[in-house]
């Protein structure tokens, strides 16, 4: 299966902010959105992402200075990306060995769509199941020992 596939059942909603973009101002778009990242672009080009989890950390570090930071001052800026032809077996290698759970999906530098841990684990897991299924009905309409012998 291709990252592509994936985004296709998905949709192509995207959710960003932009560098100078207030923190508090991204979290607010993040609560009302019920979504855990924003992908940050500056002109076009992706520069970051903002997600819970630089959220949490700088609640911890700074708490109430959180309405006077900009996104840039603590988006991760190294964002792992994934590309429309990825397998997603290689996207959740990637995914678990960076720990990410929100990965851009990019074309050249077009941003194509975001997908989440649980997008990449929902789709693996319905493919494997239909797998499964197919396996199943194929082993139950097996011919026994029997019909195949007395067939020949």
């Amino acid at each position: 299966m291709l990252v592509s596939e994936i985004l296709r059942i998905k949709g192509s909603t995207l959710f960003t902010a932009t560098p100078d973009m207030s923190v508090s101002d991204a979290v607010h778009v993040m609560a009302e959105r019920d979504i855990g990242s924003l992908v940050v672009m500056d002109r076009g080009v992706l520069v970051g992402m903002l997600t819970f989890r630089e959220l949490i950390k700088v609640l911890d570090e700074r708490g109430t200075e959180l309405k006077s930071l900009a996104v840039s001052e603590i988006m991760e800026r190294d964002a792992l990306t994934a590309t429309p032809s990825m397998d997603v077996q290689e996207l959740r290698k990637a995914m678990l060995q960076r720990h990410a759970r929100y990965i851009p999906v990019m074309e050249g530098t077009m941003l194509q769509g975001v997908l989440s841990f649980h997008d990449v684990a929902k789709a693996v897991y319905e493919e494997q199941s239909f797998e499964n299924k197919m396996l199943k009905s194929y082993i139950k309409n097996w011919p026994d020992e029997e019909e195949a012998t007395a067939g020949g």
